[in-house]
């Protein structure tokens, strides 16, 4: 019944069903970002979109979502070819590459954002929101537009898993099958572009990471099968929602995405004593067995 009573609040149904299409989509797609060792691309993308969300403000004077999200995605796509500049046309590391692009694509967007705090309508602006997130401010519309875009993303995971999969284990030999490998690996990054995006409303810049890999890192400790790892990443994903959203509705003063995090984070550290002692009970039926 609590749940039930919990979902007939409209606040708190766009909450939970945002939180819980975030969780899925970044979990399932996180998982081939964490098995590429790619993890701080998300992180790197999600800061490279706050000056998108600022600059759309600035050159169209609208704070309307869709607009925002826009410059966010075209941002991203440009901290994305910076990437891939400086870790294929120099001889920056791509861990160092993804360093610089985040540092200076946050500074670059924390400036603006100083700037236009500066102006008299600042208040009403609220582009602060896109730092931390603020999930308790989405709206039916804006659950709607996540859930159009979540959907977009799964979808074209779904047709390109097989190559995704082999671009994940195997790029070189995807290679020597013919696939473009460039292409395959600008269609995944894309996709984490779009999902970021998503996700940058209801949990921020600076969370949005966490989404990304968490799921995808308890998942793997359960399991050794890519499609067993995306399904049990979307259930964890979707279940820290939920619960994220459930335990901030308990307190006002409590912000749904970090307790999103949280959740997330309690499922991994889970998942992590969980292998280790399946592991140890198995070296000990070995041993028991070597003995006899």
């Amino acid at each position: 019944m609590a749940w039930l009573s919990l979902l007939a609040d409209y606040t708190m149904r766009n909450v939970v069903l945002g939180s819980a299409l975030l969780g899925a989509v970044s979990g399932a797609l996180g998982c081939f970002a964490v098995l590429r060792r790619q993890g701080l691309l998300g992180d790197t993308l999600a800061h490279a979109a706050l000056p998108g969300i600022a600059l759309a403000y600035l050159l169209t004077g609208q704070r309307a979502l869709p607009v925002l999200l826009a410059g966010a995605a075209l941002s991203g796509w440009l901290g994305t070819a910076a990437l891939i500049y400086l870790s294929r046309a120099t001889r920056i590391k791509e861990d160092s590459a993804l360093g610089i692009v985040l540092s200076v694509s946050f500074a670059v967007g924390v400036v603006l954002l100083t700037f236009i705090n500066r102006q008299p309508q600042a208040r009403a602006v609220g582009l602060e929101r896109f730092l931390l997130g603020q999930a308790a401010a989405l709206t039916a519309d804006q659950v709607e537009l996540m859930a159009l875009l979540s959907a977009g993303v799964l979808i074209v995971l779904v047709l390109g898993y097989k190559e995704f999969a082999l671009l994940a284990f195997d790029a070189p030999f995807a290679a020597s099958l013919g696939w473009n490998t460039t292409a395959l690996s600008l269609l995944l990054t894309t996709l984490i572009v779009i999902t970021v995006v998503v996700g940058l409303q209801a949990v921020g810049v600076v969370l949005m990471a966490s989404l990304l890999i968490a799921p995808a890192v308890a998942a793997r400790q359960w399991t050794d099968r890519l499609h067993l790892m995306v399904w049990l990443a979307a259930a964890f994903g979707a279940i820290s929602g939920v619960m994220g959203a459930w335990l901030s509705a308990s307190d006002r003063g409590i912000p749904t995405g970090p307790v999103v995090v949280l959740v997330l984070s309690a499922i991994t550290v889970v998942s992590l004593v969980v292998r280790r002692v399946r592991a140890w009970l198995a070296r000990r039926a070995a041993k028991g067995e070597a003995e006899r």
